[in-house]
């Protein structure tokens, strides 16, 4: 058995072609640094970039041999959240730190149980649909949204202190 390629460079989408095999991830799965993987033709490589990245459905992944491998963002349960107030709905799901993707008419985010009895109390009609993931990124340049731990940031007193206010009831 010979050593695994290494995909140590990342290529947003649109700004590359031609890959040979792909590597279906979710939502978690997409966020790494170093990890081995498996390819949709079963083919193993192992992951090893400078930080901990986000990685996007069409990015692609460029190993040492030279290939590309493109990353598609795996369907996975999540809940479809409609009500005639949407933006009052989106506000709780972002005052909670939950990674959500925004459609017109809709918001998605993952099949949390909690979360989704408290918007269904706000009024929400929710649908259990299997879909790809791929929330809105977060705040400050962050490819994510974030609990309040965030670490050591410049934004870290400010955030503080916008927050301080929302979890007391």
């Amino acid at each position: 058995m010979g050593t695994l390629p290494i995909a140590q460079n990342l290529h947003r989408a649109g700004n590359w072609t031609g890959a040979a095999d792909s590597c279906v991830l979710d939502y978690t799965g997409r966020f790494l640094r170093r990890k081995r993987l498996t390819t949709a033709n079963g083919i193993p490589f192992l992951v090893d970039l400078p930080q901990t990245t986000s990685l996007n459905d069409g990015d692609a992944l460029e190993l040492s041999n030279g290939g590309l491998i493109r990353i598609t963002a795996a369907c996975e349960a999540l809940l479809q959240v409609t009500g005639p107030d949407l933006i009052r709905l989106a506000w709780h799901v972002g005052n909670r730190h939950t990674p959500c993707q925004i459609g017109r008419d809709h918001l998605l985010i993952q099949d949390d149980p909690v979360i989704g009895h408290m918007l269904e109390h706000l009024g929400a009609t929710l649908t259990r649909v299997n879909r790809p993931f791929t929330p809105e990124g977060g705040a400050y340049g962050h490819g994510r949204t974030h609990s309040h731990a965030h670490g050591a940031t410049a934004h870290d007193g400010a955030h503080s202190a916008t927050h301080a206010h929302s979890h007391e009831h």
